[in-house]
């Protein structure tokens, strides 16, 4: 392969977008772009947008937009779509391309993400890089494993979770499910749960999406949650225990049902295999208590073994790296579409 061409490995998430280089660029941002409310946030910026970190940093005088719902492209008009080109734009200069570089980008999007996103997504991958290519996000972290034969993996993202049978060939729509009661959907029950139990508290997702992310635990606690909050300006302690459980349990009744149908879709000699091998990836593999309160879920179908990625901030990107660095480019059509 020549010196010229950059390899990239891109997870395009709800929340947050991670990004590698087969030069050893890595980063991870926020997937939001902030937009001046006003001629006084023009000022205060300086600039026309900002994207990631510093726009939500910043939101206090900016229009925050998120190109991506439900884990894929918005749709919905010519904003939507100029939002998501400067997102696209800025993750792309992470990699630090140089003007002679050949850029070849593997981008994952959920595992049940339609024609017309995948279509929408390649065409301004285009106007970037040279040749991109979209494939599933669970089918990226199983490569970047090699997890690709008898296995189940599981991404829980912000917008969606996605979940990928493996069975040793490129899986079919059959072999994957998406649902979106995800990360997100999870921080709203919990807004709405701290609410009903301290209705003078000031809350809002925000807040609700911290408290997850430094406590989120499944099952039985180890102790009491209690946070610092606010009502009426003043700080106040609350016990979030109870709420926080409800919050992080909703969505694993359609997860762990979406584990059974996927099962009942191998060989029933490779059945046990693959209840032995199923993988949580994604930031909601960070919850505590998940691996086993899956297990414990599946007892009826035998003794399944379940094991949370060591690194779920970039093992979906480190997979979409590694297969484009071991698959060359004119053989990508045989796993996912292609633009360029």
């Amino acid at each position: 392969m020549s010196g010229n061409k950059l390899l990239l490995g891109i997870d395009l998430g709800t929340s947050h977008t991670a990004i590698m280089s087969n030069r050893g660029a890595k980063g991870l941002v926020r997937s939001v772009v902030g937009y001046p409310k006003d001629v006084i946030g023009l000022k205060l910026l300086g600039r026309p947008y900002v994207v990631g970190n510093e726009a939500y940093d910043l939101r206090s005088y900016l229009d925050l937009r998120y190109p991506l719902e439900d884990g894929v492209l918005a749709e919905n008009g010519e904003r939507d779509i100029e939002v998501a080109r400067h997102m696209l734009s800025h993750v792309i200069k992470m990699a630090d391309a140089k003007p002679d570089d050949e850029v070849y980008a593997v981008i994952g999007v959920p595992a049940r993400a339609t024609g017309s996103n995948k279509s929408l997504l390649l065409k301004m991958a285009q106007e970037v890089v040279h040749t991109a290519m979209v494939v599933s996000e669970p089918f990226m972290v199983a490569y970047g494993l090699n997890k690709l034969l008898n296995a189940i993996v599981v991404d829980i993202g912000a917008g969606t979770v996605d979940l990928c049978a493996l069975k040793g060939t490129v899986p079919s729509p059959e072999d994957q499910v998406t649902l979106t009661k995800a990360g997100n959907y999870v921080d709203e029950r919990l807004q709405n749960a701290i609410l009903e139990r301290y209705p003078d508290i000031q809350m809002n997702v925000n807040v609700a999406c911290a408290i997850k992310e430094a406590h989120s635990f499944v099952g039985s606690p180890s102790g009491p949650v209690v946070v610092d909050l606010r009502a009426a300006g003043k700080p106040v302690s609350c016990d979030v225990t109870d709420a926080l459980k409800v919050a992080c349990e909703a969505p694993l009744p359609d997860i762990i049902e979406s584990i059974q149908t996927l099962i009942q879709t191998f060989q029933p000699e490779y059945q046990e295999m693959a209840l032995k091998n199923i993988i949580v990836a994604g930031g909601g593999s960070r919850i505590k208590g998940l691996a086993s309160y899956i297990q414990n879920s599946l007892r009826a179908y035998g003794n399944a073994e379940v094991v949370c990625v060591t690194d779920p901030t970039y093992d979906g990107c480190r997979g979409a790296l590694r297969l484009a660095e071991e698959l060359p480019p004119q053989y990508w059509g045989q796993l996912g579409e292609i633009a360029g």
